[in-house]
């Protein structure tokens, strides 16, 4: 089972709605976290909104910290910052999506912005399914 842990800046929105959508479509074979370097007191209730829109109920999540974590735990760390103050992990494999933050935007960005992390955990997905079958 592969470990993946999201990290945005307050664990608001775009590393939850990876962190959820990433449990959702890899059950089975990958399990995942998030944090964030400042977490914020609540989720972005539009974010909450957005997502049960795909069937997910996020509404329960707290934002918490990246570094409650061990961090060698996990096989893969992705970071969702496009403001380039997402912390750096060193010694892991991590990659950067470069998201927009929801952070006070309209319900049809936020939509956006959700399709958009769909469409990388969907492919992440992928590549994690091919790497399980090649080893076989």
């Amino acid at each position: 089972m592969k470990k993946i842990l999201f990290i945005c800046n307050e664990n608001a929105g775009r590393s939850q709605m990876a962190e959820a959508l990433a449990n959702s479509y890899g059950r089975g074979f990958l399990h995942s976290h998030s944090g964030g370097s400042t977490p914020a007191a609540r989720i972005n209730h539009v974010v909450v909104q957005a997502m049960k829109e795909k069937g997910i109920d996020i509404s329960q999540n707290e934002p918490k910290s990246f570094e409650l974590f061990d961090l060698n735990e996990f096989d893969i760390i992705i970071t969702l910052c496009a403001e380039g103050v997402c912390p750096v992990v060193i010694g892991k494999e991590e990659r950067n999506w470069n998201i927009e933050d929801p952070k006070g935007r309209e319900i049809e960005k936020v939509r956006l912005i959700r399709d958009g992390i769909e469409k990388k955990v969907l492919e992440l997905v992928d590549e994690i399914k091919e790497k399980k079958k090649s080893q076989f």
